[in-house]
């Protein structure tokens, strides 16, 4: 899955250190989704006191002032908060870079900053040795009706050629726009073209789609929730139905991240979805997944715990507006959230009456901050629960998630899927953490977003047989 975040918040920057040698100028490489920032960071010294500019080329920044530096020992913070940014940073005079977390709102991205600039990076592995190059199964192009958003949702077809298949699973893709390959074209991975292809030579049917608004399938995603987006799923298990040649097929649905909470949103409510694959999917409340994400991602960029218990006190205001606030109007809610984000990144109310150029900045760093937070998507998402649904789910139910997934943390999600499916009352279900995976179901070494691209294979074989040996294991 992509970031359970959409929409790419306005990126700033900085992390630095050391006494004598922290001065100067500072380059690095803030990675987003598919952007890369470049930052500059300029440390000055007057007296006992530092001070810090910062410059972001591609925005057309240049000499931004920062509220407050400091630095001791080698510990390097700088207050950003005019534009909603703080840098926390270890500098390292051996190797004389600066290891740093950028916050932003929501954002706690890692930062390396270095003498010399950077440039942005091509580390990213052309090679997809698990991507078909010749296809021996039947391949159809179809295309299938959400009448009730008025969509018309595109995909591909896939059935095994030397035996009837005699099961047929729908792939959901996780949060973001994305086709039918749930293709993340920053990373060159396509991780549902790995999967159909490895399903179908196993004699498994599969059918995948693109998302609404998305590529060859119609209709409006961005105004699209969670909600609509499994009444499209729903759709193409209608589809399949509706389909003489699938007629007697056992009908499945895997889900990875998001798709894992659509998956059991279907299932719960249409009995002819008869087993569920959740890859990396939730089973805790979406809030509390936010939050543990953000903590193992600041662990991971070495943030200090003092940083991550600040973050997470911010995070968890945040959130705590959206189930406090559904029925307000879009225009009220989002005045609501503003009035909350700013008191939490400027640490006071706002001045009404403060016109000054630099209450502007302090705005427009808000506004990028509430605008992808106020959209229909992430209202839905913010406040939902897996346990409503897994909760009523009874056919069989397998769950993956790896260890090193930093996205959806294996332990407490397979614990929270394990915990409802028992309430439902599920008689089959597996639930497996399997070691040194990340969200993506690939080997990793750490779990960091920074990896998916560099990571030669789409999708780790243990998890592909592990998913294809239990569904045939399904009577």
């Amino acid at each position: 899955m992509k970031q359970f975040y959409r929409t790419l918040l306005l990126l700033i920057i900085c992390k630095a250190a050391s006494a004598q040698t922290i001065t100067g100028t500072w380059y690095g490489m803030l990675s987003w989704q598919s952007a890369q920032i470049p930052v500059i960071i300029h440390i000055d010294k007057k007296g006992d006191q530092f001070t810090s500019t910062w410059d972001s080329p591609s925005q057309g920044a240049k000499d931004l002032t920062t509220l407050k530096t400091n630095f001791y020992g080698d510990q390097l913070s700088i207050d950003g908060s005019n534009y909603g940014v703080k840098i926390n940073g270890t500098f390292v005079p051996d190797s004389n870079i600066i290891r740093a977390e950028f916050s932003q709102g929501l954002a706690n991205l890692p930062l390396r900053l270095q003498r010399n600039p950077v440039k942005a990076s091509s580390n990213v592995s052309a090679v997809r040795p698990q991507e078909p190059t010749d296809i021996s199964y039947r391949q159809e192009d179809v295309t299938f009706d959400n009448r009730k958003a008025e969509a018309k949702l595109a995909g591909t077809l896939t059935l095994p050629t030397k035996s009837k298949a005699s099961k047929i699973i729908v792939l959901i893709s996780g949060s973001g726009p994305q086709n039918r390959n749930e293709e993340l074209a920053e990373f060159n991975q396509r991780p549902f073209l790995v999967w159909s292809d490895y399903l179908t030579r196993q004699g498994i049917a599969v059918l995948r789609y693109d998302d609404r608004g998305v590529d060859q399938s119609t209709g409006d995603f961005q105004s699209a929730t969670t909600a609509d987006f499994a009444d499209d799923a729903e759709a193409a298990v209608k589809y399949i139905q509706s389909r003489p040649d699938l007629k007697g097929m056992q009908i499945g649905l895997l889900g990875h991240s998001e798709g894992g909470m659509i998956a059991p949103m279907v299932a719960a409510r249409n009995k002819a979805v008869k087993f569920l694959v959740l890859l990396a999917a939730p089973g805790v409340p979406i809030r509390e997944l936010m939050v543990r994400q953000s903590q193992d991602q600041m662990k991971l960029a070495g943030a200090s715990p003092l940083n991550i218990q600040t973050s997470t006190a911010i995070n968890r205001t945040i959130y705590a507006v959206f189930p406090r606030y559904p029925l307000l109007s879009d225009s009220s809610f989002k005045k609501k959230l503003t009035e909350v984000v700013y008191k939490q990144i400027t640490g006071s109310p706002r001045n009404a009456a403060d016109t000054s150029a630099q209450q502007v900045k302090k705005d427009a760093s808000v506004n990028a901050i509430v605008n992808p937070l106020v959209t229909p998507w992430y209202r839905y998402f913010i406040t939902a629960d897996p346990a409503t649904y897994l909760s009523k789910v009874t056919c069989p139910v397998l769950a993956l998630n790896g260890t090193l997934d930093m996205q959806v943390n294996s332990e407490a999600n397979l614990a929270g899927i394990n915990e409802n499916l028992q309430k439902a009352g599920n008689k089959n279900y597996t639930t497996v953490a399997l070691p040194s995976l990340n969200h993506l179901m690939q080997k990793a070494k750490t779990g960091s977003l920074s990896e998916y691209g560099q990571i030669t294979e789409t999708v780790n074989p243990a998890a592909l047989q592990k998913v294809s040996g239990w569904i045939k294991t399904l009577k």
